[in-house]
């Protein structure tokens, strides 16, 4: 019975291990696969700010819109489809995704100095990261806070959409401001959120389907990351 109890604590500890084991590396390809779309995009946009008459052909063509439709269809087909795809798709979807927005980006490249794109990314990296770190270790739970984030959000794209029309600049400072407020939030939601994800799919191993979720959990703090820079810029980027 002695020989038998050992055994059964030392399955239990190996078993507690791969788990524990599994939930690092899962977290771990978030993070990674989030980098290397922000290394995509960031690298596309500097590649295309230097050619001058694909510039031209981007945004003074349709073709700037047609890849606009492309992102936010690309983003909805992902989100939804995610379990029918392979993750070899859906990590191509990724890249082509984050290539896509590094061109419609490659703007402001010209129109912001490069000073102060640099400035602004670090910052945005130190922003993010201490509240990632926040979402992650943070023991209350943040659901609460996360649906009054995302109706925020909601409202955050209809008034920018009137403000296209109206073309206020107080208002568009303001909306600035409120666009930081919600995105430093919602990277501490959704850290929270992928983390319990990634907790559930640790009892599955690492396998292609826990690989897609993972790969979701990339793609929606990417766009975290990618918003809440652009509404830093928006403030403190100097203009040339």
């Amino acid at each position: 019975m002695g020989y038998d109890k050992g055994y059964g604590d030392s399955y239990s500890q190996s078993s507690s291990y791969s788990q524990t084991s599994v939930f690092a590396t899962l977290m771990r390809n978030v993070y990674i696969w989030m980098t290397c779309g922000l290394l995509m995009t960031g690298l596309t946009a500097m590649i295309i700010a230097k050619d001058y008459n694909l510039i031209n052909t981007i945004f003074n063509t349709n073709l700037y819109w047609l890849l606009l439709i492309a992102e936010i269809g690309l983003v909805f087909f992902i989100s939804s489809m995610i379990n029918r795809i392979s993750f070899v798709t859906a990590g191509l979807l990724f890249a082509i995704y984050s290539i896509i927005n590094g061109a419609t980006l490659s703007i402001i490249m010209l129109a912001y100095t490069q000073e102060s794109i640099a400035q602004t990314f670090f910052v945005t990296a130190g922003t993010f990261g201490g509240m990632s770190l926040v979402g992650f270790f943070i023991k209350k739970d943040l659901s609460a806070m996360g649906r009054i984030l995302i109706m925020a959000l909601i409202g955050l794209i209809v008034a920018s959409i009137v403000n296209i029309f109206w073309d206020n600049d107080m208002f568009t400072s303001i909306l600035n401001y409120v666009g930081v407020i919600i995105f430093v939030g919602l990277t501490a939601y959704d850290t929270q959120k992928i983390k319990n994800m990634m907790l559930e799919a640790q009892h599955y191993g690492v396998n292609d389907q826990t690989n897609k979720i993972a790969l979701l959990g990339s793609l929606t703090l990417y766009l975290d990351f990618v918003n809440l820079f652009l509404y830093l810029l928006r403030i403190f980027g100097r203009r040339r």
